[in-house]
């Protein structure tokens, strides 16, 4: 078979004179390269490994964006599902009373009932936020997000020590008709 520079003096391309300057250089270049101790630097791979390494590198980049932003979505829908499936009726009767509590800047109002808001500010249930609204859940569950998002929980109070040992008014008793 025939060397490319065969084929190209034959088809007219190059001529003869060129062609021996050619084989004379990579020889020169061989030569060099044989006699001295420091490899010849090839620049077209050195530059062809580097663009292969920035690439890995930015692909690297982007797997583990893409694996944050999915395990931020299974955090939320984690949480949605917990929500939803142990939200507590607020209330819905005449005598529901407001609950004010802060989101972020902003105090929001919700209608709940009395027995409802009782047990919220006791630390029994804890209001949470999904989506744009509000939602009573118990404590358990309200403590199981704030594991996985603690921005969705909103208002989860602590329940108090009742009796304090150190209390030298504990064994008197107040009574109930005291009017101030």
């Amino acid at each position: 078979m025939a060397s490319l520079q065969d084929q190209l003096l034959k088809a007219g391309l190059i001529d003869g004179k060129k062609a021996k300057q050619a084989n004379k250089e990579r020889r020169k270049e061989t030569n060099v390269a044989r006699r001295s101790a420091e490899p010849v630097v090839d620049e077209v791979k050195q530059s062809a490994e580097m663009a292969r390494q920035q690439k890995a590198e930015r692909d690297r980049e982007l797997n583990r964006q893409r694996n944050t932003e999915q395990e931020q979505k299974a955090i939320a829908a984690q949480v949605k599902q917990l929500i939803e499936n142990h939200r507590q009726p607020k209330g819905a009767g005449q005598n529901d009373v407001e609950y004010n509590f802060t989101d972020g800047k902003l105090i929001k109002k919700m209608r709940v009932a009395p027995l409802i808001l009782e047990q919220i500010a006791r630390g029994v249930l804890a209001v949470v936020k999904l989506g744009d609204g509000y939602e009573v859940v118990p404590r358990v569950v309200a403590d199981k997000i704030a594991l996985r998002d603690a921005k969705s929980v909103l208002v989860a109070n602590v329940k108090a020590a009742q009796t304090d040992e150190e209390d030298p008014y504990k064994d008197y008793v107040i009574p109930d008709d005291l009017m101030w």
